[in-house]
């Protein structure tokens, strides 16, 4: 039984776009007036939402990098530089930062050089001026490590540490005496080995040396105390599909295949620490699901699912079909979005805390992820080309022709509810928004259908489009929200969320979590899939003003965004 959808909370204002897309967002269909007389004028959508105002972001500079890929982001305010993950090259590139204007590459790291001799970098953290970058191993699935440097240095490597396989993200705890590792465990290949999702705690020394050893300084947390569990964790939502492929046919429950253990099948994601340093929260994205773990005892203190998202409901419109027109690749897409009986996975990539009163927040990118990328074992299909059952609100509206749902990217891994082989709900990856959620696991908030909405209205041909033409990712995904980042300016809270496919960055004041407000939409020209995202509070600043770094995977560029809490543009 699925965990029942939570409610997007009734003290935000909902906007339709059922009504709204006649007005704003409809278009493409073929007819030429002459088969019949007008109908009546229909009412009146309600008004866009928006932005408050009350801060505004400018692009005041740009790193190009050496290479074809920025994808994360970290700053030293000690020594005024920013480290950039190159995860195509196998760098981390060293900038200086000094001119937020001119920012200038000073050395770099070659991770598959001596002494790492690794197989590719994934992530960067900076605490107190030393750096952390997260390493996995030429075999992904065999043990990563974590390599130390000074944020001031020349990039000399001075020690490493041993962790989990596929160390994906780390950061420094608040107070700097830890660090956490997501190891996400993915397989190689599902006929061969899925190694164990995990997250190694990182006890920090005093000071970092050349040689110091972490030998005894690491911390496994895993989850094969919750192996027993799997039905329990199952029904209550957790998504526990996995396997291993005996004879490589794509089908895990052949005999003589193995289903994956809870341990094997989740797969750590990103972290967001509480500010006190006591509490971590892990995305297990694939899993729809966040785990929360006590940094002192390094246990796993709960799995809590995350439900679904009807995008049945007003509010909640999603643009299902790059093919509106009708159906073929001929006819094209339009912005068009609507209620349809699908429910999204929240499957969010990053996931940052904040505090308000006293309590803990998460803000979460809710991007989602489907497992098709390894041998053995695919999940994903078009809707059109499942099976649907006879009573499915999809077959029942028959909306399964490629002009609606029949083009849309589902699980076919989630939603047979009567075990009889095929589909009693569509399931798609991702909510195409951004939710809060308290630290429970209860949603607090979810931006509904703002991110298309908004686009669609402002970028043109550059809507749901990532470089195939434009509505080309209306069918897997939309604008895909992944990067999530949080600061605080004169005393309010704002969260940045990071579109990949369709770029730019959506900016929120969350000082209210129940009642967040849009208040800017933010895209340079030529800067594509922003990946990481880290906010540089005034105080720390080079230039004095808040910054907001934003690196991008495909365009390999990283922009430095000023602040400005004193707007002079449009939102």
């Amino acid at each position: 039984m699925n965990r029942p959808m939570p409610h997007i909370p009734t003290t935000r204002t909902l906007l339709s776009t059922t009504l709204l897309a006649a007005a704003l967002l409809a278009g493409g269909c073929a007819s030429d007036g002459d088969d019949g007389a007008a109908g009546p004028t229909g009412p009146t959508g309600p008004g866009g939402q928006d932005g408050d105002g009350s801060i505004h972001l400018r692009s005041v500079g740009t790193y190009a990098g050496g290479g074809s890929s920025n994808e994360i982001v970290a700053y030293d305010p000690i020594s005024k530089r920013m480290f950039v993950v190159n995860a195509t090259d196998g760098l981390l590139e060293i900038v200086s930062l000094a001119s937020a204007t001119a920012p200038v590459k000073v050395g770099q790291v070659d991770i598959t050089a001596a002494p790492i001799n690794g197989g590719g970098i994934n992530s960067v953290a900076v605490h107190g001026g030393l750096v952390a970058i997260a390493i996995e191993a030429p075999d992904k699935t065999a043990s990563g490590t974590v390599a130390f440097l000074s944020a001031s240095g020349t990039g000399a490597i001075l020690a490493q540490a041993v962790v989990g396989a596929l160390p994906d993200m780390l950061t420094f705890t608040p107070d700097g005496t830890k660090v956490l590792v997501a190891n996400e465990g993915e397989p190689e290949d599902y006929a061969v080995i899925d190694p164990e999702g995990s997250v190694s705690i990182i006890a920090m020394p005093a000071t970092v040396t050349a040689g110091t050893s972490f030998a005894s300084r690491v911390t496994q947390v895993g989850f094969a105390g919750f192996n027993a569990s799997a039905a329990a964790l199952r029904t209550a939502g957790v998504r526990i599909y996995g396997g291993l492929d005996a004879n490589d046919d794509g089908d895990t429950t052949d005999p003589g295949d193995t289903p994956s253990t809870v341990a094997q099948d989740l797969e750590p994601e990103y972290i967001a620490v509480s500010a006190d340093s006591g509490t971590a929260f892990v995305t297990l994205q694939e899993n729809n699901a966040i785990a929360e773990i006590d940094i002192a005892t390094g246990t796993v203190v709960a799995i809590r699912p995350l439900g679904y998202k009807s995008h049945d409901l007003i509010g909640n419109e999603i643009d299902p079909s790059d093919r509106d027109v009708n159906g073929t690749s001929g006819g094209g897409g339009v912005a068009r979005l609507r209620t349809v009986p699908v429910w999204g996975m929240y499957q969010p990539d990053a996931i940052a805390a904040f505090t308000v009163a006293g309590s803990t927040y998460l803000v979460t990118g809710n991007e989602g992820d489907a497992r098709a990328d390894w041998a053995g074992f695919s999940e994903e299909s078009r809707l059109g080309g499942a099976t649907l059952d006879a009573a499915n609100p999809v077959s029942l509206r028959g909306l399964t022709g490629n002009a609606d749902l029949g083009r849309l990217n589902i699980t076919t891994a989630s939603g047979d509810t009567d075990g009889d082989g095929d589909l009693d709900r569509c399931y798609a990856y991702g909510a195409r928004s951004f939710s809060i959620w308290s630290e429970s696991g209860s949603l607090v908030f979810d931006s509904g259908n703002d991110f298309e909405r908004i686009t669609a209205n402002r970028l043109g041909t550059g809507y749901n489009n990532d470089g195939g033409g434009f509505d080309s990712r209306s069918d897997n995904k939309g604008p895909e929200p992944e990067g999530v980042t949080t600061g605080t300016i004169e005393g309010r809270t704002y969260a940045f969320i990071g579109l990949e496919r369709t770029g730019g960055v959506m900016v929120y004041d969350v000082t209210v979590p129940d009642a967040a407000e849009f208040v800017q939409y933010v895209r340079t020209s030529g800067d594509v899939s922003p990946e990481g995202l880290a906010f540089i509070p005034a105080a720390s600043s080079p230039n004095g003003k808040a910054l907001l770094l934003v690196a991008h995977e495909i365009s390999g560029t990283t922009v430095i965004y000023e602040i400005d809490p004193t707007p002079t543009g449009s939102n």
